[in-house]
C-alpha cells in the first residue's frame, strides 16, 4: 500500500514498491531549465562531455527575465538559444510566462507525473497531483544526460482540512495560516498530501496558489489529488483527459494531521520570513510605497479577475506604484479579453508581460532600500525583491492596499487615501579576496564559526543579484552579505573554515552558487540541525561535505566562533581539538561518499 508520492515515483523508477528513506533512480517525464539556470545547465553539459537524453522531454523556459533588461540575462538567453537550435530544444521563451504553469497548460506535465527544473518552486505541480521538484545546476544537467536522477523517497504526512472557510479567506490566507501553524521547518522534508472537505472544493489556480508555497513551509511537496473539476480544468488547458491519482487504502504516513480553517483569516507574511505570519488586522494602516500582483502564487485568472473587482472605478493611490503581472500569455489574452487589462490600467497600474517579475530579480517588481512593498508573491527574504521591506498578503488585500496606500483589506478601506513618496539609497557591494581549496579530504581540521540562527535562507547566503555569475572564483566574495551581523564574512573567513550553524540552513532558492561560493573561499565544510532539502541536494552533487547533527551538541562540546575541532566525514567523529571532548555527527550516506569521492555529480 503505498501513498500518493510513493506510488508516483514507484512508477518511474525500477521497483514495483518503494518506502521513506529508500534512494532510487526516478525517470523525469519533463526536465527544465529556466532563464538564470540555462546557460550554467548547459556549461555543465558541455565541460563534462554529456549529450541530451530526449529532446522531446528537454526544455527552456526564459520566464526570470522575459524582457533579457539585463546584460547577463539577455547574454545567458541567447546562449540557450543557440543551443536549443543546435540540440532540437523546445524554448518557452520571454512572451510565453512563469514555466511551471505553461507546463501545466501545455502538458508537460500531469496528474502522476514528474517534473524537474531549475525552479524552485517546481514543487508547484502538487497542485495536479504530479510530482515536481526544484534542482541545481548539476542536478538538471545529469538529468537531461541521463533521462532519470536520484532522489530520496521522503516520508509523507496527510494534511486533512476541515470546517467552513471564512469569508474573506483566500487560497492565499489558507497558505498564510498554515505557515502560521507549521513554520519552515516543521514539515521538514516530507511529502505533504492535502485531503479533505475544504480542499475538494478548491479550484485549480487556488491549488496552484497553496501549492506553490511547499518550498516557503519546508516540505518537498503540497500534493492535491486531482478532483473531477480539475481533471476538466486540464483537459481544457491541454486537450488531453488525464487519469487522477490516490493514495491506496491503508497508505502510510509519518504523520495525519486535521486543521480546522474556521477561525482562519486574511493574514500577511510580515517582511523578511513567510512564516513570519499576523492577521492583516493587525497591521492595518501600515504606509506602503508599492504593490505587485502576480509570481507563480497569485498570476492567475481568478486572482486578475479579483484584483479587477477592488480596483474596478478606482485610481492607484497618489506616490503608490502598483505592478501587475500575470503567470502566462494565455492568462494576459483572456485577461484583456475579459476588460481586466483596461481597468488595471484606468487604475493606474503598471501591466507587463507575462513572467515572474521582481519575485525572482527581473522584470518589473523590484523595490528600492526602504521601499515598503505589499505583494502577492511567495517570499519576502530580506533582499528577495529588492532592497525594501515586503509583506506577503492575497490579491483582493493587495489591490486595496494599492488603492488606500496603506495595508488593508477590501472591505475595510479607509475614507482617506494616503499620499507620500518614497526614500531610501542603495547599499554599496562588498567585495572580498577570492579563495580556493582543492583538497577534498575526509578528516578535516579547522577554525569554527557558530551561526546559530534558523532558516537561514539561499539570499542570505548569496544573494539574487549575483545569479548571472557562472565562474565560482567570482562568488566567494558575496558569501552570506545579506545576513545580518554576518555582511563581512568573506572578508575573514580563511581556507579550512567550518560553518556550524542551526535549522533548515539554505532554505529557499535552488540556486548552486549558495554552495559554491563556500567552495570559493575554501570553507572545508558545513554543519547543521537540518539543511533545506535543494541545498541538500546541491551540496552532496558539488561534493561540497554537509554533515547533520542533533540538538546539543554545541553544549556538548563547548563550541565558540574561533574554535578549532576536527571531523571525520566518513565515521561522524567530531572533536574539539581545544578541550578534548568529542561527539558524533551524522556521516556520509553512500550516495554521498560515493560522489564526493567521484569529486561530484557530474
Amino acid at each position: 500500500m503505498m501513498n500518493m508520492i510513493e506510488k508516483i515515483i514507484a512508477a518511474h523508477s525500477k521497483q514495483a514498491v518503494v518506502k521513506p528513506g529508500e534512494i532510487v533512480d526516478v525517470l523525469i517525464d519533463a526536465r527544465v531549465a529556466r532563464d538564470f539556470g540555462g546557460a550554467n545547465v548547459v556549461k555543465n553539459i558541455l565541460d563534462n562531455g554529456l549529450d541530451v537524453d530526449d529532446a522531446t522531454r528537454t526544455f527552456f523556459t526564459f520566464d526570470c527575465n522575459p524582457g533579457g533588461s539585463d546584460q547577463k540575462y539577455a547574454a545567458n538567453q541567447h546562449f540557450c538559444r543557440q543551443y536549443a537550435r543546435e540540440k532540437g530544444i523546445r524554448v518557452y521563451d520571454i512572451d510565453a510566462g512563469i514555466g511551471t504553469h505553461l507546463a501545466i497548460e501545455n502538458g508537460l506535465a500531469w496528474p502522476g507525473s514528474t517534473f524537474v527544473s531549475t525552479d524552485s518552486h517546481a514543487n508547484i505541480m502538487g497542485a495536479i497531483g504530479a510530482f515536481g521538484q526544484g534542482m541545481g545546476d548539476q542536478d538538471i544537467a545529469a538529468t537531461w544526460a541521463r533521462g532519470s536522477v536520484w532522489f530520496k523517497v521522503p516520508e509523507s504526512v496527510k494534511l486533512v482540512l476541515i470546517g467552513d472557510r471564512p469569508r474573506g479567506v483566500s487560497a492565499k490566507d489558507i497558505v498564510l495560516n498554515l505557515l502560521n501553524i507549521f513554520g519552515a521547518n516543521k514539515l521538514l522534508g516530507y511529502s505533504i498530501e492535502m485531503h479533505g472537505p475544504v480542499v475538494d472544493g478548491l479550484s485549480l489556480d487556488e491549488r496552484i496558489t497553496i501549492a506553490s508555497m511547499a518550498t516557503e513551509m519546508g516540505a518537498i511537496i503540497l500534493l492535491f489529488p486531482p478532483s473531477n473539476a480539475v481533471l476538466d480544468e486540464l483537459e481544457a488547458l491541454s486537450g488531453k483527459r488525464y487519469d487522477g491519482v490516490n493514495a491506496d487504502p491503508g497508505a502510510v504516513y509519518a504523520q495525519q494531521l486535521t486543521i480546522d480553517v474556521s477561525d482562519f483569516k486574511p493574514m500577511v507574511a510580515m517582511p523578511g520570513h513567510p512564516h513570519d505570519d499576523t492577521a492583516l488586522v493587525e497591521v492595518r494602516g501600515r504606509k506602503i510605497d508599492s504593490a505587485f500582483i502576480g509570481s507563480c502564487t497569485n498570476g492567475r485568472i481568478e486572482d486578475l479577475r479579483i484584483t479587477a473587482e477592488v480596483l474596478k472605478g478606482r485610481k492607484v493611490a497618489p506616490g503608490v506604484v502598483l505592478k501587475i503581472v500575470p503567470a502566462t500569455d494565455r492568462i494576459w489574452q483572456q485577461a484583456l479579453d475579459e476588460g481586466l487589462i483596461r481597468i488595471f490600467k484606468d487604475a493606474g497600474a503598471l501591466v507587463s508581460n507575462a513572467g515572474c517579475a521582481g519575485c525572482a530579480a527581473g522584470q518589473v517588481g523590484q523595490n528600492g532600500p526602504e521601499e515598503v512593498t505589499i505583494s502577492t508573491g511567495n517570499r519576502n527574504f530580506s533582499g528577495k525583491q529588492g532592497k525594501g521591506f515586503v509583506y506577503l498578503a492575497s490579491p483582493a488585500a493587495v489591490a486595496a492596499s494599492a488603492v488606500a496606500g496603506v495595508i488593508t483589506g477590501p472591505d475595510t478601506m479607509p475614507e482617506e487615501v494616503a499620499n507620500f513618496g518614497p526614500i531610501g539609497k542603495f547599499d554599496q557591494y562588498k567585495a572580498a579576496t577570492l579563495r580556493t581549496d582543492a583538497q577534498r579530504p575526509t578528516v578535516v581540521e579547522g577554525r569554527v564559526w557558530v551561526i546559530m540562527k534558523d532558516d537561514i535562507d539561499t539570499d542570505m547566503i548569496f544573494h539574487n543579484r549575483y545569479l548571472t555569475i557562472t565562474d565560482i572564483a567570482e562568488m566567494g566574495r558575496y558569501t552570506f552579505d545579506n545576513l545580518s551581523g554576518y555582511e563581512d564574512f568573506a572578508k575573514k573567513a580563511q581556507p579550512g573554515d567550518i560553518v556550524i550553524t542551526a535549522k533548515n540552513f539554505g532554505a529557499g532558492s535552488s540556486r548552486q552558487q549558495a554552495v559554491d561560493c563556500f567552495q570559493s573561499l575554501g570553507v572545508h565544510c558545513i554543519l547543521a540541525e537540518s539543511f533545506g532539502a535543494i541545498y541538500e541536494r546541491n551540496a552532496i552533487n558539488a561534493a561540497f561535505p554537509i554533515l547533520t547533527y542533533e540538538a546539543g551538541l554545541i553544549d556538548a562540546l563547548g563550541l565558540a566562533t574561533g574554535d578549532r575541532i576536527r571531523v571525520d566525514y566518513l565515521s561522524g567523529d567530531i572533536e574539539h581539538l581545544g578541550n578534548g571532548r568529542k561527539a558524533r555527527l551524522n556521516p556520509f550516506n553512500e550516495v554521498q561518499a560515493t560522489i564526493f569521492q567521484r569529486g561530484g555529480l557530474l
